[in-house]
């Protein structure tokens, strides 16, 4: 067996021509949860001052963990450029609900201590959402991939609840669809009012489905994924979406993208999607982050 390759951290890209904003990561909150590679873990001051100098200026984090609610919250209050998404996961929601039934992926989720009943975690993420850090509800949605059949019902539940808290306090919804696109636009169809602000992050969909999205006018967030060399549909769907409805993300510290696929993710190297994304569009770097950028503002509004 050959020796496992070692995974770093990836270098700083050379600064993107104009800012653009992260609009879905998962900053750490505490440092045991930041990864070592090569025995460097690279501080959330760290990873902020990289994306600063290649210019990702803004980060959205999303917290859907009951835990993870308010340490993300007060990350920020301190840190500049930082807003955050709430919401219960899908996969904590069947959790919430109970439902520990062994996945299709063939792991077993646990039921924690912080595994309230389904409908006091709901409570948890609406008591939040006027705090002037939270700039939406996400990331809610379906995993199939991830949660058996007696859970799905939990996540459809939750799934209508975050629509409609949403909605509520006029905040835009970021979307997790795994492996459940029909139900996901069903519900969608059956619970969105027609002027929400629907985001799909870290879209998985194919040319079809971003159709389908765009009839709606909801967007689609592109991650690491997209430069992938097996992932076509993807780039067939950015193809297919009117400019204006595309939005770019991380998803860290997962998805890293090309040339660094493999190594721990984080702000600074979205730098290398965006250029993907621009030699798609086949326009130049600017601008490719002009667009990006306005769409962003166009869904959350700008703190930067």
């Amino acid at each position: 067996m050959s020796p496992r390759k070692p995974r770093p951290w990836p270098d700083a890209p050379a600064p993107l021509a104009a800012p653009v904003v992260d609009n879905h990561t998962h900053l750490p909150t505490h440092v045991g949860e930041i990864p070592r590679r090569e025995g460097v873990a690279l501080s959330l001051e760290d990873q902020l001052d990289r994306a600063r100098q290649v210019g990702v200026t803004a980060f959205i984090s999303s917290a859907c963990e009951l835990p993870d609610f308010d340490p993300m919250i007060e990350l920020a209050h301190i840190h500049e450029g930082v807003r955050v998404a709430l919401a219960i996961h899908p996969n904590e929601a069947a959790l919430h609900a109970g439902c520990a039934d062994p996945s299709p992926d063939g792991l077993t989720p646990k039921v924690r201590e912080h595994h309230v009943p389904l409908d006091e975690a709901l409570a948890a993420v609406e008591a939040r959402l006027g705090d002037p850090m939270v700039v939406a509800v996400g990331e809610s949605g379906l995993d199939y991939f991830r949660t058996a059949d007696p859970g799905r019902q939990a996540q459809k539940e939750s799934f209508r609840a975050h629509i409609e808290m949403a909605a509520r306090a006029g905040l835009p919804l970021q979307i997790h669809d795994r492996e459940a696109h029909e139900d996901t636009l069903a519900i969608l169809d059956e619970c969105a009012t027609p002027d929400q602000r629907i985001v799909f992050h870290c879209y998985s969909g194919d040319a079809a489905m971003a159709q389908r999205l765009a009839e709606r006018g909801w967007y689609a967030s592109f991650a690491g994924p997209i430069t992938y060399p097996a992932n076509s549909d993807l780039r067939d769907a950015l193809a297919a979406l009117p400019r204006e409805l595309v939005l770019v993300e991380t998803d860290a510290p997962y998805l890293t993208p090309i040339p660094w696929r493999g190594c721990p993710n984080a702000s600074y190297v979205m730098a290398h999607t965006v250029r993907f994304i621009a030699q798609l569009w086949d326009v130049t770097e600017e601008t490719a982050c002009d667009q990006l950028r306005a769409n962003t503002e166009a869904v959350y509004g700008s703190w930067w």
